[in-house]
This record gives C-alpha cells, structure tokens and sequence, in this order.
C-alpha cells in the first residue's frame, strides 16, 4: 500500500524552511516570522515531525574539526544484482559509520557513496572489508574531493 504524502501548506514550508537552515530558530521567532501564534507553530512542528516530513533534528559537524578531514565519493559496480545480495550489500553500507550518503542509483553504475575519512590508510582498510572480503562488487572507483564547494541536505521549498 503506498504512502500517502503529508498535506504541506504554505505556511508550513515558511516554517520548514527556516528550521531547515537551523533548527534552534525558538518558536517565538518562528512566529513572528510567519505571522502565526508560538502554540501554532509549536503544533505544526510537531505535526510535522510525527508525520515524518521532518526526518530528523541534527548538528552538521565540522568534519575536519573531528577527525575525518577527506571526503571520499566511491562508484560501486556489482557482480550480481540479486536481491539477496543487494539487500546485503544495503545493510553493509548502512552499518559502515564511515558512509554518510548512500545511493541505489541507475545507468553504469550501482552505488554512489559519499564517505567521511580519516585517512588514506582508514579508505585502504576499508576498501579491503566493504568492496573485497565482502564480495559482489565487480568494481569501484574512488573519488577523492579536493574541496568543499557545496555541501548541503537542504531540499528546495
């Protein structure tokens, strides 16, 4: 059964579009930003939340401030497209703290990966645990990012 699409009106995407650039706005601020009472923005936020519109309230971190200065994209090509061995190669990148971003994805390859290193010796080692010892992976290529120019969860409103 398919899921039905929360109701988002515009003053709900006015909200969610300044927790969305941060989410410790207060509710006063909120409102008097939209032009809605705190008791309402406080409840469409929660709405929201419940809903699942709202995925999630987190800190972007510094990545070179906490040990993990490189940012790594690796291309994945798999050996068999099994579900069974697809699930389980879903599960090994979802387990892999190290993976920040994982997409199934169509055309030459299967998985983009967007990953969070610490070092070439850190990429080596996992290299060896997520592409080789673990099997069905035909190929992979690894790209690494020599600067930041834009990174962001943001969705457009």
């Amino acid at each position: 059964m398919k899921r039905q699409t929360p109701s988002i009106d515009d003053f709900d995407r006015k909200i969610l579009a300044i927790v969305q650039a941060n989410n410790l706005v207060p509710h006063r601020q909120i409102a008097d930003e939209v032009h809605l009472s705190v008791p309402a923005v406080a409840r469409r936020l929660a709405r929201l939340r419940k809903e699942g519109v709202i995925a999630a309230d987190t800190s972007v971190l510094r990545q070179d401030w906490v040990g993990s200065p490189l940012t790594v994209i690796v291309h994945v090509t798999v050996e068999s497209e099994a579900v069974e061995q697809l699930d389980e190669m879903r599960r090994r990148f979802l387990a892999c703290r190290q993976v920040q971003q994982c997409y199934y994805v169509t055309g030459d390859m299967d998985f983009i990966l967007i990953m969070a290193i610490g070092d070439m010796q850190e990429y080596e080692a996992l290299t060896r645990t997520l592409f080789f010892e673990s099997g069905n992976v035909r190929r992979f290529r690894t790209f690494v990012a020599m600067e930041r120019l834009k990174a962001s969860l943001s969705v457009p409103l």
